[in-house]
């Protein structure tokens, strides 16, 4: 079946492309079609010796070997239109080889335009003009993250313990197939806009990256060097600058009062609009955190953007009514309902040391009053140690051990087990399980998307680790500070969910599950720059240090 769909689609492609190059008013002229049949033969040869994974084969293989960028007396439309979005394009630096090459490239098509040139020297420029077309479409549809060597760092981290994950989903469109719906009608802009991530902020913050490049050009901001604590009410000589400071990035909004050398309310509201967009405690006092902050350079911002819009161009591209996301950077859990914000809360995530992964899934069940199934590395690194200095330290959690997985797998004495020999070893014959309850370590919901991972959502009795910051301190699930509230959001699509009934199984111990008709996906991302809904650009620290990690290998154009 899958062989025939392609021969389908291959046909159709043959047929559109001898339409558009045949048939079409605007290639009527014999002189052009027999530039076409002769370029089109010159092309097929010249490719032959080519391996036949490189691009240019696999590009007019699927073309049909037509060029695609040249005619007879002129550059074609497309290649008129690749050299003008190349020039328009806002976020391709011009000190770059990728945009210099164009400019030379542009100069030496008009060369060859002004003079006799053969047909093997238009076929010549044809080539160059694809091999900057795969160049260019590369950086606008992959970015500049080397994903192997970011996976390879990953993998490493094995050697410290620490098992980091992240699952990437490669974008709807390649340079290849961008290009073939381009020729089959699209145009090249209009087929690279299409290609453009629609979700996830993406838009809003390539906005934010043309603002902060403005920003650059014109100097930049001053280094602040301030010491110590300032706050509301002093006067202080950096006062003037910091002003400045908070004006270039817009958080400073003139107030009526006079401006001077104090810290006066109207500088310190600037001061909390920043703290707030760099996820740090917004209370206008000036210490150590946010002079780190207000201290970066532009040019690191700048990176930090464009680093973070590469990462969403390799998540997953969803199209549905709604949609979780988990910013793992940000603490924060946003639901999305028509592409508006429906619900918005605090998560914990996991420690640098547990990472949460990085991953897409969809939430299908609601489980009331869980257990808590022990995972085997917490198990071995911290609950054996306990068991072999005291053998009824688990039942004081609330833990039973069982002697597998089974429902009938019956209850173990843990005083009759030698917890030694399993501390290191690669299986773990006995379940530990947490009974439900108000001190149970999922709290008394879950919500469950299945994965590899083994990582959902979870209520937890530890209600007062919200009110931080930062907050990595799970040992890789994500847990909830609205747990009940995400429960009734689900309940408004699911009729599958009774709020009254729920309601009443939560008050006792009884485990239950809710199995929801309407399911949600759910994607755990990581973004340390973001646009929000109120379309405010945000930052936050590299909690995992992956910002570092993909930076040691990004490619420069």
């Amino acid at each position: 079946m899958v062989r025939i769909k392609h021969r389908v689609r291959h046909l159709y492609a043959t047929l559109s492309l001898m339409t558009l190059f045949v048939f079409v008013p605007d290639l009527r002229s014999n002189t052009n079609f027999e530039f076409k049949e002769v370029s089109s033969t010159v092309i097929m040869n010249s490719l032959q010796t080519q391996p036949k994974d490189s691009f240019l084969r696999q590009l007019y293989t699927q073309l049909l070997f037509v060029p695609v960028w040249t005619d007879e007396e002129s550059l074609s439309d497309l290649g008129i239109e690749l050299f003008s979005h190349i020039k328009e394009d806002k976020t391709l630096q011009k000190s770059t080889k990728l945009y210099q090459d164009a400019l030379r490239l542009e100069e030496k098509a008009a060369e060859v335009y002004t003079e006799e040139a053969t047909v093997a020297q238009k076929v010549d420029l044809e080539f160059k003009m694809s091999q900057l077309y795969g160049g260019y479409a590369n950086y606008t549809l992959y970015g500049s993250i080397n994903w192997g060597a970011f996976q390879d760092r990953l993998h490493n981290l094995k050697v410290e313990d620490i098992g980091a994950a992240w699952v990437t989903y490669k974008p709807q469109f390649g340079a290849v197939s961008l290009l073939e719906s381009a020729v089959l009608g699209g145009g090249l802009k209009k087929m690279f806009k299409q290609a453009q991530p629609k979700g996830y902020g993406y838009k809003e913050l390539r906005t934010a990256l043309i603002e902060y490049e403005h920003i650059e050009k014109d100097g930049g901001w001053e280094y602040l060097p301030i010491k110590g604590t300032l706050k509301v009410g002093n006067a202080y000589g950096v006062v003037p600058a910091l002003r400045e400071r908070l004006r270039i990035t817009k958080d400073y909004l003139p107030c009526d009062a006079e401006e001077s050398n104090v810290y006066d309310t109207c500088l310190k509201d600037a001061v909390v609009r920043f703290q707030k967009r760099h996820g740090l405690v917004a209370q206008g006092v000036i210490g150590s955190e946010t002079v780190l902050a207000l201290n970066v350079p532009v040019e690191k911002r700048i990176e930090q953007i464009r680093l973070n819009l590469d990462r969403i161009k390799w998540l997953n591209q969803r199209d549905e009514k709604r949609h979780i996301m988990i910013n793992i950077p940000a603490f924060t859990l946003f639901f999305e309902e028509d592409k508006a914000l429906r619900q918005k809360m605090r998560v914990i995530t996991g420690t640098k040391k547990n990472p949460t992964p990085i991953f897409s899934n969809r939430v299908q069940t609601i489980v009331l009053n869980p257990y808590w199934n022990v995972p085997k590395s917490i198990i071995q690194k911290e609950m054996i140690p306990k068991l072999l200095r005291n053998p009824n330290a688990m039942a004081r959690e609330g833990i039973e051990i069982h002697k597998g997985w089974g429902e009938d797998a019956g209850k173990v004495n843990p005083g009759s087990v030698d917890w030694s020999q399993y501390r290191y070893s690669k299986s773990m014959p006995y379940r530990f399980a947490q009974v439900p309850g108000n001190g149970n370590a999922l709290g008394k919901l879950k919500f469950l998307f299945p994965n590899q991972f083994s990582v959902y959502m979870h209520d937890t009795p530890t209600k007062h680790l919200f009110s931080r910051n930062v907050r990595a301190f799970s040992h890789g699930c994500i847990r909830l500070s609205k747990p009940k509230e995400l429960m009734e959001t689900f309940a408004a699509f699911n009729p599958t969910i009774n709020l009254e009934k729920a309601e009443k199984v939560l008050e006792g111990k009884q485990n239950a599950y809710l199995n929801l008709q309407n399911r949600v996906p759910i994607d755990v991302i990581y973004l340390t720059a973001y646009v929000d809904y109120d379309g405010v650009l945000q930052f936050r620290n590299d909690v995992y240090e992956y910002d570092k990690m993909q930076l040691l290998s990004y490619r420069k154009w």
